[in-house]
């Protein structure tokens, strides 16, 4: 039992967490084929984006808390091998070249958070809470710490990396680990707003504008980056997606891409 689902339907991959007795927590068995099938969606033309949903009153626990307690009587190195296969879920995610959204239902924990953290959009329902809580069973945030911080900022990890406070999803909008909060009744709304919305952005223009935003975030504004901008918008405008992009806009119809097209 895989313990997701994913339907594809109009270019929406919908991978939702199905296991809602065990909170949606993750173990080896599930990180191994939670990573599988992303790269199998990274792969699939028919994908343009990815919804990450969960069924039950939980988004997700993270870890399994068997799962850590096998590895934790386990040999270093079979622990760092396990480690690895954890890390690698949220550099894959993390690294999905297609847009990605997290419609948060309700609570997540540990790694739950990690993987709000990988996505491009956060949503959550207003009941939804968070809690970085590694630290209360003598672990810490290392495999999501990269994302998370990047997130929500080292002031704000320091604080609620070493309380493991749970937070509420009005605190997570304010810190940036989610984009907004919207009532429980409305999330599937709203999520489906911001999939229309992606959907109205051409799909390999999508995907570059996320890659800048890893390129540049972390870099200074110097003589590199400024040509480096220019190159990209200059290759980006000449070609297909952004002819399309101009003459549907001067035509006053919509482009090719919003119509189930392919490209």
């Amino acid at each position: 039992m895989s313990h997701f689902r994913i339907d594809i339907d109009g270019g929406v991959a919908r991978l939702t967490l199905t296991r809602p007795e065990k909170h949606n927590a993750f173990d080896d068995v599930l990180i191994a084929a939670l990573t599988s099938a992303l790269v199998d969606l990274e792969r699939d033309e028919r994908v343009r984006l990815l919804v990450l949903a969960a069924e039950g009153p939980s988004f997700s626990a993270g870890a399994e808390l068997g799962w850590m307690k096998r590895a934790g009587a386990a040999q270093e190195a079979e622990n760092l091998a396990d480690a690895r296969k954890l890390a690698e879920l949220m550099r894959t995610l993390d690294a999905f070249s297609k847009p990605t959204v997290a419609a948060v239902q309700g609570p997540a924990y540990g790694g739950g958070v990690g993987l709000v953290a990988c996505c491009d959009v956060a949503i959550a329902a207003t009941t939804a809470r968070f809690s970085l809580s590694e630290v209360r069973l003598g672990l810490i945030p290392s495999a999501i710490g990269p994302y998370v911080v990047r997130a929500i900022g080292p002031r704000q990890a320091r604080r609620w990396f070493q309380t493991a406070e749970a937070f509420d999803a009005e605190t997570a909008r304010a810190i940036g680990l989610v984009h907004e909060t919207v009532e429980p009744e409305a999330l599937d709304r709203r999520a489906g707003e911001t999939v229309a919305a992606l959907l109205k952005g051409a799909p390999g223009a999508c995907r570059e504008a996320k890659r800048l935003v890893g390129d540049i975030a972390s870099s200074p504004i110097d003589a590199a980056m400024i040509e480096m901008t220019a190159v990209r918008i200059a290759r980006i405008r000449t070609g297909d997606e952004a002819k399309e992009g101009l003459e549907a806009f001067l035509a006053r119809r919509p482009a090719d891409w919003t119509l189930g097209g392919a490209r």
